[in-house]
């Protein structure tokens, strides 16, 4: 019987894997995962927090309450867990507006974006897109929102004489938080006010122009340490004024709008314009 040379069928066999082999290589070698390319900011909807800021690619964005002032307070060692975000001409997306936006320099002469001036951060322990894990962290970190009633800042306050006060209006050093509007304009309490009532303001609103009401129609995003069922708003002459704890909320027209401002925690004695936050009382009946 004539035997089948099967050495043409093995030296194709081979041929062909090492042509499959070579091709694979080929594509590995020309085909790098090209890295994400940051243009700007967008509003990217979140399971647990709704939209949030983020980047264009979906990685989130966060608020910094030390940041009060508009300034950056997180540096050196901060800033390698907490990145600076910074494009030059950002892209912002639907539902953004592009003059909230703005730029800082930093203490390191960097540049950082701004939003509704709070300085805007990347988390390191954020491993992908979507990710929220530096929200709540210290009590200090929250993820960036466009639609916050209310912010929480982080400073001393130093009140219209010029001197430094405890949360509890006490003289003293103390890096203290309380409530601020979106844009980090002190809100505050006054003392002979009750329960989801006014005691202030005037029916023709003369006096609104030295402690105007924080106007608000509802209470939409609060930061999350904040229990938003805490918030209200009543009706005050026809005006909707925020409440937190049933304190209606003022600002202080001797603040100028500046960011972090607490000139009115000494007017016109420490304890009748307080700030508010998580540790002050409901306000009484």
């Amino acid at each position: 019987m004539m035997k089948l040379n099967k050495q043409p069928r093995l030296a194709t066999a081979i041929a062909l894997v090492l042509v499959l082999f070579t091709t694979a290589c080929k594509k590995t070698a020309t085909s790098p995962t090209a890295p994400l390319v940051v243009t700007g900011v967008q509003l990217t909807a979140n399971d647990k927090f709704g939209n949030v800021l983020t980047d264009n690619n979906g990685k989130t964005l966060y608020f910094f309450a030390m940041d009060v002032s508009g300034t950056s307070a997180c540096n050196d060692g901060c800033a390698l867990t907490w990145l600076p975000f910074y494009k030059d001409a950002p892209t912002i997306g639907t539902g953004l507006t592009a003059t909230d936006f703005a730029t800082i320099t930093r203490a390191d002469g960097s540049k950082q974006n701004t939003y509704k001036g709070w300085p805007i951060y990347y988390y390191t322990g954020d491993a992908k897109a979507g990710d929220v894990t530096g929200d709540g962290l210290e009590k200090l970190w929250f993820v960036a929102k466009a639609d916050y009633t209310v912010m929480l800042g982080n400073a001393q306050l130093v009140g219209k004489d010029g001197v430094q006060y405890t949360s509890l209006s006490k003289p003293g050093k103390e890096i203290s938080q309380y409530l601020t509007d979106a844009y980090g304009r002190t809100l505050y309490a006054f003392t002979p006010d009750k329960f989801k009532k006014n005691n202030y303001t005037k029916a023709d609103f003369s006096n609104d122009a030295i402690w105007p009401i924080y106007k608000v129609d509802a209470v939409q995003s609060v930061p999350s340490i904040l229990d938003k069922t805490q918030f209200d708003v009543i009706t005050v002459f026809g005006k909707t004024q925020l409440v937190y704890k049933g304190w209606p909320m003022y600002y202080y027209i001797s603040d100028n709008g500046v960011r972090g401002g607490t000139t009115g925690v000494s007017v016109p004695s420490p304890g009748v314009w307080p700030i508010v936050n998580l540790n002050s009382p409901v306000a009484p009946n």
